[in-house]
């Protein structure tokens, strides 16, 4: 009897504020991760991928839309993602597929958009709107309790079952220490993160989360899901469980990436970021290196449990079947540049590991490779489209697939730029500069060698990455870059008017639909009645409507 053809499934594995390099396939010397190691042997791992922006929220939404920052609207932590906007989920359930969360989304809901169109967040469709196409199996955004992001996360309830009580046990346990005297001693505080929490390690968050995401694959009958499998570390407080606290000391810290003349004669909007708390105190001698050792055992821990998350696979028979995905939401500045936290474009912060295994054996020429290819965050959601089920609406998703490249390499003609947004209204940087909230606008625009960064109101700031990998010298203001910074201000001017907005018709419908005034009666601007004979014989633009797009429009659609 024939072997019956299986469904496929995905795997999208996120770690939140992941760094690109703090994996040793992408060259950390100290960390070794060989479980997620393995998964670039598997697949296709690249080398220059980037977010659409450089802070949770916003960069979420662009992978769960394939859409850029600017055009889905959801500019920063908090702020809703405007009902109607379509997702991954609701182009997966056209197609009968199921698109499943475990973890975190850090969507918030547009509960008055809702409420205006008569939406019950309670019903089926309700509940798939406020939590942004997902169906969600265990919500959980990594802040407890009530941080306005959902209902009290599972885990806590988890952690009180197993005797680990508390008013906040998430933060009292899994995000705390103790000294000698059993004092709490809070995880929040830099200063501990050289103590172990104080929640034994197999009950601590990723453990938990990755034992959720097989719960998920156990109960499952059948194929044809995406799992959303969003870690919620190594992101802060960073502290985390023994024996992972201390595995690595201040000997495994690398060299920090910073010089005195960055802060000589600083961008005033890059001075007003260096001068965050969280800069000033990640910039003092001794912070990095009582902090970097628990990122580091974090991120470790996060590989030990890939490892049984993809050993339960293989014994579950779901590799052969499932595509996996492994990325993170953005970087972590770590001191790096004189800052911290992750809102500027330097590498650290926007650009991110990805790798992408592919079981089709359509992919198996490029197992193992790496693609130096310029790859956005809004090209996930259509590749798990293109994967899935062949099928994406271009007019809305604003990504390109990654199948070209898993499966044929090197592409000659694939991107020219990456783009990346940022608004940092709800920052103290905006009242420092005395900046108008609209006028809070970052943007960042990147090819092979050149990054360009447009501060609304101030000169730009220009990075030459082929003779400054380290992005250590602003050339914003270099009369020697004349040429490129205009280049790059024209590339940004154009990629903010093309169509960001136009998702409710796509350009085969106009085409079809061209010309529709002759055909229903309706004559402007004709002459006479021998003029329109001769129009409905010959056709109203005296040529197929198809071929008379210009050879740029083809070369868009």
């Amino acid at each position: 009897m024939a072997k019956t053809q299986r469904k496929k499934n995905v795997l999208w594995i996120m770690c939140d504020q992941l760094r690109f390099d703090y994996l040793s396939c992408y060259g950390h010397p100290n960390l070794h991760t060989p479980n997620i190691d393995g998964l670039a042997a598997r697949g296709v791992r690249f080398n220059r991928a980037y977010v659409q922006s450089p802070i949770c929220g916003p960069s979420r939404m662009s992978f769960y839309t394939g859409r850029y920052v600017h055009a889905h609207g959801s500019t920063w932590n908090g702020t809703p993602l405007k009902v109607g906007e379509l997702t991954l989920g609701d182009h997966l359930a056209e197609q009968g597929l199921r698109n499943v969360l475990v973890g975190k989304t850090h969507m918030r809901a547009d509960l008055e958009g809702m409420a205006r169109l008569g939406i019950d967040p309670d019903s089926i469709i309700g509940v798939r709107v406020a939590q942004c196409g997902f169906e969600v199996y265990e919500r959980d955004d990594g802040l407890h309790p009530g941080t306005g992001y959902g209902k009290r996360p599972a885990y806590d309830k988890y952690l009180e079952d197993k005797g680990f009580t508390a008013e906040n046990p998430w933060e009292h346990w899994a995000n705390s220490g103790e000294n000698e005297k059993g004092e709490l001693l809070n995880g929040w505080l830099l200063r501990h993160a050289d103590k172990p929490a104080r929640v034994e390690g197999e009950h601590s968050e990723t453990p938990y989360m990755i034992g959720r995401a097989m719960d998920f694959m156990r109960e499952t009958k059948e194929d044809g899901w995406c799992l959303h499998l969003s870690l919620i570390k190594p992101h802060w407080p960073y502290i985390v469980p023994a024996p992972y606290h201390d595995m690595y000391s201040e000997a495994d810290v690398l060299p920090v990436i910073r010089s005195e003349a960055e802060r000589e004669n600083a961008h005033p909007v890059y001075a007003a970021f260096m001068d965050e708390r969280v800069s000033r105190n990640f910039s003092k001698d001794g912070v990095r290196e009582r902090v970097i050792p628990a990122y580091m055992g974090l991120i470790k821990q996060i590989d030990d449990q890939i490892g049984v998350l993809m050993q339960f696979m293989a014994d579950q028979d779901l590799l052969d079947n499932t595509m996996i995905i492994f990325c993170s939401d953005h970087g972590d500045y770590l001191g790096d540049h004189w800052l911290g936290e992750k809102e500027l474009f330097h590498d650290q912060s926007a650009r991110i590991p990805l790798i992408v295994v592919d079981p089709d054996a359509a992919a198996d020429s490029q197992r193992g490779t790496v693609s130096d290819q310029l790859v956005e965050a809004i090209d996930l959601a259509p590749t798990i489209l293109d994967y899935m089920s062949g099928t994406q609406k271009q007019h809305v998703l604003q990504g390109r697939s990654l199948l070209p490249i898993l499966r044929e390499g090197k592409q000659q003609s694939w991107r020219g730029y990456a783009v990346s947004e940022y608004d940092y209204s709800h920052r103290r940087v905006r009242v420092q500069l005395d900046q108008q909230v609209d006028d809070c606008r970052l943007a960042m625009i990147m090819d092979e060698r050149w990054k360009y960064i447009h501060a609304e109101g101030y000169a730009p700031m220009l990075y030459d990455l082929h003779s400054d990998p380290q992005e250590l010298h602003d050339l914003g203001e270099d009369p020697a870059c004349a040429d490129v910074r205009a280049r790059l201000s024209q590339a940004l001017f154009a990629w903010y008017r093309q169509h960001h907005t136009r998702t409710t018709i796509s350009p085969d419908k106009i085409i079809a639909g061209a010309p529709s005034e002759l055909g229903a009666g309706i004559l402007i601007g004709y002459w006479d009645e021998e003029e329109v004979a001769h129009a409905r014989n010959v056709g109203e633009w005296e040529l197929d409507p198809s071929t008379a797009l210009s050879a740029k429009s083809k070369e868009m659609l």
